[in-house]
């Protein structure tokens, strides 16, 4: 698959498009390597590391091969035969005023907690597609909610020895993700995308809303195509959106973690938090700002590096590895293979502006529930 991921942009010519997607077929091809090199244990013994190309391929590459080809095939009971239509209905008069999104989209951030982001952003993506999603609500969902399971947010808290506080650490950590979204949609980049759709989410009355609902779904079921048809349909954009997803998460993974095991580029990134993190006092202030910042790298990374220090810098860095959302390991090559109109310099900006938030959110929060 991810020699086909390789192979596909040169087959469709898409590589010709724009210098973004010459630079991605490099990615990839190095992809194949860094995948080759991976499988036959093969190539210099730092990349053989447990923290390394072995971690990308079978915790990151493996996983999200499985889950999206799968998933894709169930994904069309979530978006075409009416369920979408009923919660956005429903939801209609807290997600817009809050999030700036649709009803519907609460779809997406409950596919992302209880599975996984790569399948909240191929509905994002679907749901984009259909034109039901502005460019801007997408952009919203993909770098709001996307995050990563609450399964992932178990290995989390079992790193950072947090699983005695996991009632808490669960709650505050989907509290703040969320809360940051909300100003995050009102903050630019964001808000700076045009928020143009052929779709305009009709208002419904108070009082008929449950039925309004339910008419809703049954007229968009009474239209969907044929079961078997949807789902051939929803497993070849599942197939497509993997091959574009695992040679890049081999190549952009690895510069990543190289780029955070052997070059300073997150100490000097980290400087930019330390203020956050200075201003509570905490011991482990300037260690937090540096692993913070290495979470742009990987999500787990933040873990790993905090799991020996107190308690309050644990749990902050357990909330931010999940409320920071974007990683160039995973998360941000599956929102680049997407048609969700976002760069990478805007992908950026939003994790550094989700980061600061965060942080600023967790510390005092920790401070308060254990000292």
């Amino acid at each position: 698959m991810i020699l086909a991921g390789a192979v596909y942009p040169i087959v469709t010519g898409n590589w010709r498009n724009s210098r973004t997607e010459k630079v991605f077929l490099l990615l990839k091809w190095f992809g194949v390597v860094a995948a080759v090199l991976a499988i036959t244990k093969s190539g210099p013994a730092f990349l053989q590391s447990p923290d390394m190309l072995p971690f990308l391929f079978e915790k990151l590459v493996i996983p999200v091969g499985l889950i999206v080809p799968i998933g894709s095939v169930f994904l069309v009971f979530l978006v075409s035969y009416g369920l979408l239509e009923i919660v956005g209905v429903l939801l209609q008069r807290v997600m817009r005023p809050i999030w700036r999104t649709p009803g519907r989209s609460a779809i997406d951030a409950v596919a992302s907690f209880v599975g996984s982001y790569s399948i909240g952003l191929l509905i994002t993506n679907r749901v984009y597609l259909t034109g039901y999603y502005s460019p801007r609500e997408a952009a919203i969902i993909a770098t709001g909610f996307s995050t990563v399971s609450a399964t992932f947010m178990l290995i989390v808290a079992k790193t950072l020895n947090l699983m005695e506080f996991w009632n808490i650490y669960f709650w505050v950590t989907l509290c703040i993700t969320f809360i940051v979204t909300a100003i995050t949609a009102r903050l630019p980049p964001l808000c700076n995308i045009t928020n143009e759709t052929a779709y305009v989410e009709e208002k419904i009355e108070s009082g008929n809303r449950i039925k309004t609902a339910l008419c809703k779904g049954v007229e968009a079921a009474g239209k969907a195509p044929s079961v078997r048809g949807n789902i051939l349909d929803s497993l070849k954009d599942g197939l497509i959106m993997t091959i574009s997803i695992l040679p890049t998460i081999m190549s952009v993974g690895i510069i990543g973690l190289l780029a955070a095991k052997f070059t300073p580029i997150f100490d000097w990134i980290g400087y930019l938090f330390y203020p956050i993190t200075r201003v509570w006092g905490l011991e482990h202030s300037m260690e937090l700002a540096r692993a913070s910042a290495a979470g742009l790298a990987e999500m787990f990374l933040p873990a790993l590096l905090m799991k020996d220090t107190d308690i309050v810098a644990r749990f902050s860095t357990g909330v931010v590895c999940v409320s920071s959302i974007l990683f160039f390991s995973a998360s941000i090559p599956c929102i680049l293979s997407t048609k969700i109109p976002l760069k990478v310099s805007q992908l950026v900006l939003v994790w550094f502006i989700r980061t600061f938030l965060s942080l600023a959110l967790a510390i005092p929060i920790a401070i308060l529930l254990f000292k």
